[in-house]
This record gives C-alpha cells, structure tokens and sequence, in this order.
C-alpha cells in the first residue's frame, strides 16, 4: 500500500504542477493585456494518516484563484474616454450583443478598465464588444434618484454626436454711464437706447431694449434723475420693466445711485443691486449696481457709454468631444464653450472582488462568494475615482513568473522521478515471484 499511496502521490504532484503551470502560461501570455488580473495557484497537502506505524502518501491538491482586488498600474494614453479605476470599485459595463437584441435588460458586468469609443450608433463601446452603462442625467444636468442595490436604472451609455445645445441667458449686467448734462435746465431731454443681446430658451438671438429718458427741469438745478424702461423684442418691444434712478450729487458718492424706484418690473434690491424682468422664455436677473457704491450705472461727465455689458446664455452649438470627470460625470463639450453632463458612472463594490467570476475580455459577473454589490458615486465610500486618458496595466510580473515556471518545472521532474522509481521498485517485486 506504501508504494501504491507513493506512485498515487507522484501522480497528484504532476497534475498540481501542470495546473500550476496553466496559470503561469496565462498570466504570462496577458502580461500585455490592459486590466488582466493575475491568477495563483497553491498547493496543499493531503494527510491519510498520522500513526506511528507506516505512512501512506496522501498526495497533493491544488486550488487556483485570480486575484481580482489586485491593481495595475495605470498608463496614460491620448483618448478620453479611455478609463480605468484608481482604487477599489469597479466600471458597469455590458455586452454589445444585448444591445442589438433591444430585450430593455441588459447582462451585468463588470471591469476596471476599458478603451471606450463610439460605435455607429453613439454607444461608447470597447473594440472587445463592451458597452459602458451609467444613469442618464436630465435635460439640466442634473442625475436623478436611482436606486443603489440594483442595475435597473443603469442604461448603456450613448453619446449623439450630432447632438446641439444652447443655454438661454438667466442673468445680464448692464454697467452704463449716463451723461450728467442731460438733466440741467436746458438740456433737450432725448432717451438714450441700449439694446443688449440675450438668447431665449431655443437659443434663438434676442434683445431686450432699454431707453434711459433724463427728467430736464424748467428752472433750478439739474434733477439728477433718469426713468429707464426696459423692453422685450421677443414680445413685440412690450414693457417690462420701469424704473427711477436718483443720483448722488454730493462730494465723495457724486454721480453713483441714490435710489431705485420700481414702477413695473421685479423689484429693485439694494442688497444685489438688480431686478427681475420677465422676458418671453421667462425670467432675467438684471445687475445695475448697488446704492452709492460706484458700479453698474453711473452719472458722470457729457458722456453716454457702456461700460461693462455682460450676460450668460450662449446659442446653439454642436457637440465636439466628450470626456469623463473624477467623479464618473460624462460630460459633454459644445464649440459655443459650453459643456453639459449627460451620464454619471457608477462604481460597483462588493465585499470580496476575488469571489466574482471571471469572464472573457477581463469583465466580471457577481456571485455567493462576491457577496452584494452597492453602486457608488466615484470618489464616495470605500471606491476610488474614474481616471480618463487611462488604462489599467496587466498586473502579470513576467520575472516574478519566469522564476516560478522554473520551479514548476524542476518539480515537476521530480514528481516524474518519483513515479518512475516507484516502477522501478514494482517491477523488482514482480521479478521476486520469478
């Protein structure tokens, strides 16, 4: 039975070392490819018996693992959408074959790095047949409430590249200087009309017009006074807004506002220095200054001169790139300059990442032994950050592995001298009987 438990053990020994030896040929042959984790395997021992008396091999078993948790070192590359994981979490993704079948559900899967592009249709998909998935911001930017347990409200993400924006103006400066000699006794009394840009919500080119009549006295002295009245080209020049400025002719606050009286129009905060007026998409904040405080409108000298006219808004422009921020926002960029949030990527993480199951193109799918997975925002919790113009290196240590490909092989030559001693020794037993 000793001989046997031996020739049984040399047996086990060959088989632990020729899977030893698969792990090491893969790890080896995906030492170059981006986010493959490296697999081990260990050998344990088998104990049949433990009397004093004689021993019978108990061989050897193996058991694999690939080390999921472990990270690569990430390598920068010159495409944005190119994302890798720095520190724990893991990027949604799913199959492009799911896609075309247009069930509504979608197979989930996992990765920590990946090279996205757009494919014909807008899905950011890897040359491997990966899609990225993510939860669809709204038309302002802003992502809904999803839930965090579960993948229903992930979608893959798609990207219109012929896709226009505009963003319709909400605030406007006008900073103007109004000529002090208008309002002396004498003066002709004629408006002074501004007319400022603003673009509505369909990012249509707008103006609102303002008119700036100074109150002329018969005699005395100048009133220092001017009515403004503000009007919307979008409403057939409607009123929208009037209003009384008094200036200041006292020394040191000459020419600065004194007062703002509302006669229509949203009402004057001296605490903001503006207004509300109503346009026809709806609201405008308007900055004029603040009481006594020298900027906005100001009344000094013969001049009439704007001198600081600002405003938000932009009109209709078309989408150029398109990148991913730290914390998982896919961002869209407009040549006007501005850029609009279209995705947010989760980060997946579950209490053992080395219990998920491995599949092909280095993606992951869950099981007992991952335990729950939670989606977080990047950068939030235990997960790290999204890295764009990224990807994740193999972690395979060729040297490391070239090392251990010589220690398996020596062992297992020697499993094969075991086995051909243990023949040896049969066959002098059998020659015995002879």
């Amino acid at each position: 039975m000793t001989i046997s438990s031996s020739l049984n053990a040399g047996v086990a020994g060959l088989a632990a070392n020729a899977s030893r030896l698969a792990t090491i040929s893969d790890n080896i042959a995906n030492s170059n490819t981006y986010g493959y984790k490296r697999a081990e395997t260990d050998f344990h021992s088998m104990v049949l018996s433990n009397g004093t008396g004689t021993y019978s091999a108990g061989g050897v078993r193996v058991t694999s693992q690939r080390l999921i948790d472990q990270p690569g070192s990430l390598l920068t590359t010159s495409n944005s959408t190119d994302l890798a994981v720095r520190g724990r979490g893991f990027l949604p993704v799913t199959t492009e074959a799911s896609i075309g079948l247009n069930a509504g559900e979608h197979p989930f899967r996992l990765a920590t790095t990946g090279s996205f592009r757009t494919d014909s249709q807008g899905y950011l998909r890897s040359d491997t047949g990966m899609v990225l998935m993510g939860w669809p911001a709204a038309a302002d930017g802003s992502v809904p409430t999803f839930p965090r347990d579960t993948s229903d409200g992930l979608e893959p993400i798609q990207i219109n590249v012929n896709q226009f924006a505009g963003e319709p103006t909400t605030r406007m400066n006008l900073g103007v200087n109004l000529p002090a000699t208008e309002t002396e006794v004498g003066a002709d009394g004629e408006a002074l009309e501004l007319s400022v840009e603003y673009f509505d919500n369909l990012g249509t080119s707008q103006n609102v017009l303002v008119t700036y009549t100074p109150d002329v006295p018969a005699t005395g002295a100048a009133t220092n006074r001017w009515n403004m009245t503000l009007r919307d080209s979008a409403q057939g020049n409607a009123v929208i807004g009037e209003y009384t400025l008094q200036f200041d002719d006292s020394r040191g606050s000459g020419g600065t506002l004194d007062s703002v009286t509302t006669i229509s129009g949203g009402a004057y905060s001296n605490t903001t220095g503006s207004f509300e007026v109503n346009v026809a998409g709806g609201p405008i904040d308007i900055t004029i200054g603040g009481l006594n405080s020298g900027t906005g409108i100001t009344q000094l000298s013969d001049n009439f001169a704007p001198t600081q006219i600002t405003k938000d808004g932009s009109p209709v422009g078309n989408m150029i790139s398109v990148d991913v921020d730290p914390n998982g926002f896919v961002h869209a960029n407009f040549d006007i300059g501005i850029t609009r949030t279209v995705y947010q990527i989760p980060l997946v993480d579950l209490p053992n990442p080395n219990g998920l199951i491995a599949l092909d193109n280095q993606t992951y799918r869950t099981s007992n032994e991952s335990g729950s997975f939670f989606l977080w925002d990047a950068s939030d919790g235990p997960t790290g950050d999204v890295v764009g113009f990224a990807l994740e290196e193999s972690t395979t240590d060729v040297a490391g592995e070239l090392t251990q490909l010589i220690q398996t092989q020596r062992a297992y030559s020697s499993n094969a001298k075991v086995i051909q001693t243990v023949d040896e020794m049969l066959q002098e037993t059998t020659n015995i009987k002879r």
